[in-house]
């Protein structure tokens, strides 16, 4: 099963994409990889890094570090692959270190990833909802933000299953199920609020949203019994 997880940055995507990879990987006996795509700029970049690095510790990861070209890298067939990040990914390769912007990478790395999602059956993509922000930035930013639309949107139909992660609540979405039109036109005239407050509503004196189906997708969510039991043997 390939799996595609967006949601807002340090939103647990990571942690939770892992947990995903690691039951797989125990269900099937499967080799377990983590694809590592960012490539450190900063002290802020080298101590993230560092706290995944913690976090992998012990669950049977192989790190491949695969800043670009990333099919390139995957050679087990057979192997459950955590991907974490496409927003890195299509940094590193769209923005050069002579300064330049390459405009073609993110069709470039559209049909990288969709040729991945036909050749292998466990990927799991992180990426990073951050192109519905109103504030206008630089021409090479807002190219930026479209390009990584274009691919998360292909991730999402190419993908069995497609996951949200928003204020703590976690969202499925799988082929058979569709999407409200209204929230689709809303998506494409870029009106990120006016979409969230169609999907979520709004609680009184609280800074998040109310998600109407948060106790049935949670009773319903497909790792709930894996992370209920990790977190009794973490207490």
């Amino acid at each position: 099963m390939n799996v595609f997880i967006s949601g807002g940055a340090k939103n647990g995507k990571s942690s939770f994409a892992q947990d995903i990879a690691v039951k797989m990987a125990k269900e099937t006996g499967r080799p377990l990889y983590y694809v590592a795509t960012m490539i450190p700029h900063d002290d802020e970049d080298r101590e993230r890094i560092e706290r995944h690095v913690r976090n992998r510790n012990g669950l049977g990861f192989r790190t491949i570090e695969a800043g670009k070209n990333l099919s390139a890298e995957l050679h087990d067939p057979e192997g459950i692959y955590l991907i974490d990040s496409v927003t890195a990914l299509l940094s590193n390769e769209m923005f050069r270190e002579d300064g330049s912007m390459y405009r073609s990478a993110p069709r470039k790395i559209t049909a990288e990833l969709r040729e991945m999602c036909h050749t292998f059956d466990s990927l799991i993509f992180v990426s990073d909802y951050m192109y519905s922000d109103a504030i206008d930035y630089s021409e090479s930013v807002e190219a930026y933000k479209k390009g990584l639309a274009e691919i998360d949107k292909m991730l999402a139909s190419e993908c069995d299953l497609a996951i949200e992660m928003f204020f703590g609540f976690i969202t499925e979405y799988s082929k058979d199920e569709e999407v409200p039109e209204e929230l689709l036109e809303m998506a494409e005239r870029n009106d990120a609020a006016e979409a969230q407050q169609a999907a979520f509503g709004a609680t009184e004196g609280l800074q998040r949203p109310a998600h109407p189906m948060a106790a049935e997708r949670e009773m319903n969510f497909p790792w709930a019994e894996f992370n209920k039991h990790r977190n009794e043997e973490e207490r």
